[in-house]
Parts: structure tokens; C-alpha cells; sequence
């Protein structure tokens, strides 16, 4: 049964509405520790923790407070799915080889392709693409989906490439590789999954501001986590310049060009212009004391 809405001051109006984001955060939670359950070869080892599953929710629900927790299972499982690819190239695999068999059967699973029985990341994959296949907006966003993954594999890959060479990229190409964050392939899943037909027509310039949100998160991600990228041998834009101001005053100028962008698109999608704006926020907030990842 649904509470009553509340009269009262704004402090008290504020309170409920956070409590009901927060709901919807545990429904997706409860959600994703099901999904975590169902795959125990996927995410039985490494840091998929209570909290993390946690720590999706919230990211979500409160990106888009307006969704109900059946219309956030996709976005939820396409963050996860994120995750676990992190996981499994920055982790488990050590050779070039495998790395290039990951990337093959994750391209051929988004394509549409059976996944190996033998490969539990395809297998999840699998079982995201058929629900976002399932959608009414899967025929307009199939194409950028499928983009989305593959440059997202790609800069996987890539950074793979570098930290096993011993290479340092420059700040500038290490950011043009962010998507290696896999934000972008999970906002496109999620305006696949609930965005109308504005945001369809208009999703070229969404991936285009997401892009930039993405890297400014970057950024956000690599200042807070420099000590864990340390111990865990990943690479940190800290370790690509002398100052840590450098990077501080590079976060700041992709914020603006984010936020231009965002505000650009304002007037035809309103919507998923504060979606991405409050994506931008509340990660920026969130990375201010504590991580997504659990301790292995």
C-alpha cells in the first residue's frame, strides 16, 4: 500500500522523498543479489560484495529517481555486467590470448550470437541483451548499444595493453580511453530500456555529453581510488602527471564541458539531461568517502 503524501515543512518533504529513493535503491539491491546468486562462477570470487550491489542501486535510483526499481533491473545489471568485465580483464586474465577470446565472445553475445556454456561473463551478457531486446526501444538503440560494448571492450583492452608494456599514456590519451568506465554502454542501455522516442531521436548527442560525463568520472574515480589502483597494479591519471593539481584543474574543465553539453540538450530531453547531470553529482559525491568496489 502506498504511504500518504506528507504536508508539512520542506525538511520533512525532503526527508520522505530521500527515503523513497532509498526504497528503490533496496529493491534493486535485493534485485542484484539475486542476480550475483544466480552466477556464482561470474561473481563468487573477487569483490562482489553486499555493499556493491548496494552501491549500484543507490547510484542508480538516485540518477533516476523517476524510474521504478522494474524500469532500473536493466540499468542495474548493465552497471554490473561493467563490473564483472572489469574484473575479469584487469584480474583474471593474464595473456594476450585470452584477453582477445574475452573480447571476441563479448561482441558476439551483444551481436545476438548463443554464448559459450564455458564463459559466465557471455552467459550474463546473454541474459541483458534478451531483456533489452525484449524492449520497445531496443530497435532504435540496438545500433549504439552494440557500439557502446564494443568501445567499451575496446578500451579495456587497451588499457590491458598498456599496464602489461609497462606503457604511460599521456593524460590526453588515457582520457580518450575512458571508456574503459563503461558509463556510456550502461547510460545507452538504460535510454534503450526507458527513454521514449525523443531520446532515441536525440542519441547522438546523449552519447556524446554521456562521453563527456564519462571522462570527468574518470577522473572523479581516479582521484579517490589512487592508493587502491596502487596496490591493485592499475593505472591511475595520478600516475601520468608530476602534479596532482594537473589532474584536479583537467577534472574542473571536463566538468564545464560536460555540463555545456548537458545543458544543450536540456531543452529537447529534459529528462535525460538531468539524469545525466545528477549521474555527474551524485558520483562525484559518493567518490568524496568511499569506493564501489569491495576488498578482494
Amino acid at each position: 500500500m502506498n504511504a500518504p503524501a506528507l504536508a508539512g515543512t520542506d525538511e520533512l518533504r525532503a526527508a520522505a522523498e530521500h527515503g523513497r529513493v532509498c526504497a528503490l535503491a533496496a529493491q534493486g539491491q535485493r534485485e542484484l543479489q539475486r542476480g550475483l546468486a544466480a552466477h556464482p562462477d561470474l561473481f563468487g570470487a573477487g569483490p562482489f560484495d553486499a555493499a556493491l550491489a548496494s552501491s549500484i542501486a543507490l547510484a542508480m535510483a538516485f540518477s533516476a529517481p523517476w524510474c521504478t526499481a522494474a524500469q532500473l533491473r536493466l540499468s542495474n545489471r548493465a552497471v554490473l555486467w561493467g563490473f564483472a568485465l572489469d574484473w575479469q580483464v584487469d584480474h583474471e586474465t593474464t595473456a594476450a590470448a585470452d584477453l582477445d577470446l574475452l573480447v571476441r565472445r563479448q561482441r558476439a553475445v551483444a551481436g545476438g550470437a548463443p554464448p559459450d556454456p564455458a564463459d559466465p561473463l557471455g552467459v550474463f551478457l546473454a541474459e541483458l541483451r534478451a531483456e533489452l531486446a525484449a524492449g520497445p526501444g531496443f530497435a532504435a538503440a540496438s545500433e549504439a548499444w552494440r557500439d557502446a560494448v564494443d568501445r567499451t571492450l575496446a578500451a579495456m583492452a587497451r588499457e590491458w595493453h598498456w599496464r602489461a608494456d609497462g606503457h604511460r599514456p599521456a593524460l590526453a590519451d588515457y582520457l580518450a580511453n575512458a571508456d574503459n568506465l563503461a558509463c556510456t554502454v550502461v547510460n545507452v542501455a538504460h535510454w534503450a530500456g526507458v527513454g521514449g522516442p525523443g531520446a532515441h531521436a536525440h542519441l547522438d548527442r546523449l552519447v556524446t555529453a554521456s562521453d563527456a560525463v564519462q571522462r570527468a568520472l574518470r577522473l572523479v574515480n581516479d582521484l579517490a581510488s589512487y592508493e587502491r589502483d596502487l596496490r591493485w597494479g592499475d593505472l591511475n591519471a595520478l600516475l601520468l602527471v608530476p602534479d596532482r593539481a594537473v589532474v584536479e584543474r583537467e577534472l574542473a574543465d571536463q566538468v564545464r564541458r560536460a555540463t555545456g553539453l548537458i545543458d544543450e540538450l536540456r531543452p529537447d530531453v529534459p529528462r535525460e539531461a538531468t539524469y545525466l547531470t545528477r549521474q555527474l553529482g551524485y558520483t562525484s559525491g559518493f567518490y568524496r568517502s568511499t569506493d564501489f568496489w569491495g576488498v578482494p
